[in-house]
């Protein structure tokens, strides 16, 4: 039997943070100061602290708040990438996460050097395969938006239904019939109106709305449980 040590396994967490600047769906990235890859465009990632770290999911948060002084409301587990030509300083296993944040959430958080909105459809080349993590996101989120109301995360606590469209508009990359879309509205019954706020001039108010209790509830748990 062998008694050679085995090489120790290199254990990180990515996050691919979707949010909505202008109408377009934007990933946040942050500039690596380490090797490799030292000056290059990555997601905010990070080793694993065992000593501090809950799970996974808290070692995304904690990295996510270090790195680009974030705290997302929600937080979920993409899938696990690994082997050993994925990272040059050898053998790896990186647990992703996706993050959905309102676009209002971060007009007050104080700008960062080394941290940038960059277009999904405009990424710079990534290192590691923080490509494929962001293409899976893109995936599960879209997949999702089809059956649930997991884009009004990207949405603030109050919105109209224009509004809502355009979220849904921007993450499937394609423009939704008016009536089409409000008609799904009323069938997943998840949206309820805020009494007393409206929108608009005084001839057009228009309804604002926000996510009933039990999905906000069920969408938190679904997040944590994957």
């Amino acid at each position: 039997m062998s008694s050679a040590v085995s090489p120790a396994v290199i254990c990180t967490v990515d996050t691919v943070l979707l949010t909505l600047q202008g109408g377009t769906l934007h990933v946040l990235l942050v500039r690596r100061d380490k090797a490799p890859y030292a000056g290059a465009w990555a997601l905010p990632g990070g080793y694993i602290h065992a000593q501090d770290d809950v799970d996974a999911q808290a070692s995304a948060a904690r990295v996510l708040r270090e790195k680009a002084g974030l705290q997302s409301p929600y937080l979920e587990q993409l899938a696990t990438f690994s082997g050993l030509a994925r990272d040059p300083r050898g053998w790896s296993l990186a647990v992703a996460y996706c993050a959905l944040v309102p676009g209002e959430a971060l007009q007050g958080i104080p700008p960062r050097q080394g941290v940038k909105l960059v277009p999904v459809d405009a990424l710079p080349p990534l290192p590691f395969d923080h490509r494929a993590m962001v293409d899976a996101a893109l995936a599960r989120v879209r997949s999702k938006s089809l059956y649930s109301s997991l884009p009004v995360h990207l949405c603030g606590d109050a919105f109209t239904l224009p509004q809502l469209q355009v979220v849904y508009e921007a993450v499937l990359g394609e423009p939704l019939n008016k009536v089409s879309f409000r008609r799904k509205m009323d069938e997943l019954d998840m949206l309820e109106p805020v009494p007393g706020l409206v929108q608009g001039g005084a001839h057009r108010p228009a309804q604002m709305y926000r996510l009933r209790p039990a999905f906000r509830k069920a969408l938190a748990l679904s997040s944590r449980a994957l």
